[in-house]
């Protein structure tokens, strides 16, 4: 008997939307002690099957026919209350974003705690809770258990997420993403866990993700899921390394390889130099002693005209201080940033206003830089108009760069909330590009993209770099990224840079411990995509 069976399950999709069914008679199996991975892109109904699993969907996505069956008992035919029952005990989910998961009133001890209770195993509850804790690897469980979420960094919070779930010892954990956000070292502890812990207690995985760098790195066995139906079902061995249906062929060939090929730009004048740049915060407050946190120290780099320069860190090592300290979004305490042979930062904001048009920034997050009650063609000729240019010709560059990024003229009559993230980030890009400018700095502007969408926007950016001969800061925590785009790599710890050099070279002989273990942590670094037929 399997863990977990799913039999021709249809969920429908409310009335007006792109397609009659979120999924449509799909059929899948799970094995205790197996990890089965669903791949796919967002809205293919990875997150709709688990949800149906887990008895959460709401009224307006309803299970129109299929059989769902967890150890041979019947999901369906089960009362709100014992499905209830079931939840926790017997099977348990892990959560993309944990921070809208967990309650950010309690402490994540009580949070665990009240999970034991609510299915009467609260005997001992706080012992258990450090149990936990510690069984998913994280330090000093006492002061975790504590701890509010938003004291705990993201993987911190994920590994708190982990151990909720397994807090009545599930058969069944299914998780939804748990690793997309993370920084690659951070993915990596997590993905081992969840192995450890599917190996050791036996439970069976359902491992929901877009990155089959991540399949690679975990699975048993694959199902590739496109538009609510499953086109191609294996082990994971076999779909990696030949994959039938076209969509798992793009798929696996739009994820970066993560070994750079880029050849060094010729010789060219120098745009930006940076020196000795230093950034502190403080924190703490009334009843603690404040504490000084460098974010930034002593940076030093150069960028010539038409280079691209990757930093790459962890959550926390400072790449994004960095980069807003360049826009003058954050202020520094000491150094230089000359851009075009000019210090910038101890310009007046007045003084700033001629550069802003020549240094622009993509932000991770489009739609909460974008102003949800613009239009995106307001939002676009909104600088140019600010800088002096008449308002007919702005918005006639805004139709221009919509162009240009592949999106629809028809866009400027639309507002951000209507478009796909990657749709969105392609607008932010626009935006960016409409001040003409000779340096763009993007941050992290594709970590939380489908891969598809990802080699889209990236393939995007190599072109307009190409075409405008741009200048870029590209910073990103995930290697593979980095690899494919820039032309070298600087790498940032603790707020500093410890290693720097053409990408190539950096990746093929990493001389920092800090370089190597991000490197050893790349998903699936082992495995080689098949090349495309």
């Amino acid at each position: 008997m399997s863990l977990l069976r799913v039999e021709n399950l249809t969920v429908a999709l409310p009335p007006g939307a792109d397609r009659a069914h979120a999924v449509e008679g799909i059929s899948l199996t799970l094995e205790a002690g197996e990890i089965l991975c669903v791949v796919g892109e967002s809205g293919s109904g990875k997150s709709i099957t688990a949800n149906a699993v887990m008895g959460l969907l709401p009224k307006g996505l309803p299970v129109k026919s299929g059989a769902l069956e967890l150890l041979g008992q019947d999901l369906r035919g089960l009362a709100s209350e014992e499905l209830r029952k079931l939840r926790g005990d017997r099977m348990a989910m892990i959560f993309q974003e944990p921070m809208t998961a967990l309650n950010p009133l309690m402490r994540v001890g009580d949070q665990i705690a009240e999970a034991l209770q609510v299915h009467g195993a609260g005997g001992n509850a706080a012992a258990r809770v450090q149990e936990l804790l510690a069984a998913v690897n994280l330090p000093d469980p006492a002061a975790i258990a504590k701890s509010h979420p938003f004291r705990l960094s993201g993987g911190q919070r994920q590994r708190v997420m982990i151990a909720m779930a397994l807090a009545l010892e599930p058969a069944l954990l299914i998780a939804d993403e748990p690793t997309t956000a993370l920084d690659v070292t951070t993915q990596m502890q997590i993905l081992r866990l969840i192995r450890e812990i599917q190996s050791r207690r036996g439970t069976g995985v359902l491992f929901i993700t877009h990155d089959f760098g991540v399949v690679a790195e975990i699975a048993d066995r694959v199902a590739v899921m496109q538009h609510g139906r499953i086109v191609e079902q294996g082990n994971a061995a076999q779909v990696l390394n030949a994959p039938e249906h076209p969509y798992t062929k793009a798929l696996i060939a739009a994820v970066p390889k993560g070994a750079a090929e880029r050849d060094l730009p010729p010789p060219a004048p120098e745009l930006l130099r940076v020196l000795g740049l230093r950034k502190t915060y403080s924190r703490g407050g009334w009843f603690s002693g404040r504490v000084s946190v460098p974010a930034i120290q002593d940076a030093d780099f150069s960028l010539a005209r038409g280079e691209t320069l990757g930093v790459v860190g962890e959550s926390g090592s400072g790449k994004s201080t960095l980069a807003r300290c360049i826009v003058k979004l954050v202020v520094p305490e000491a150094g230089e940033i000359r851009f075009d042979g000019t210090d910038l930062r101890p310009l007046s904001r007045a003084g700033w206003k001629p550069y802003r048009s020549r240094v622009q920034m993509i932000f991770q997050d489009p739609y909460a830089s974008l102003n949800p009650r613009r239009l995106v063609g307001e939002a676009i000729a909104e600088g140019p108009i600010t800088h002096g240019l008449p308002r007919a010709e702005a918005l006639d560059r805004a139709r221009e760069l919509l162009a240009l990024v592949q999106l629809d003229p028809s866009a400027m009559a639309r507002y951000p909330h209507e478009f796909s993230g990657g749709q969105r980030q392609r607008i932010g890009i626009a935006r960016a590009l409409a001040m003409r400018p000779e340096l763009l700095i993007a941050d992290e502007p594709v970590s939380a993209l489908d891969v598809s969408v990802q080699a889209q926007v990236l393939a995007l950016l190599a072109d307009i770099r190409k075409k405008f001969g741009l200048t870029m800061l590209f910073i990103t925590h995930d290697l593979r990224v980095a690899a494919q785009i820039c032309d070298r790599v600087a790498v940032m710890s603790r707020g500093a840079i410890v290693e720097m050099g053409p990408t190539s070279e950096v990746f093929a002989n990493p001389r920092h411990a800090y370089t190597q273990a991000l490197l050893a942590s790349i998903p699936g670094r082992g495995w080689t995509a098949p090349a495309a037929a």
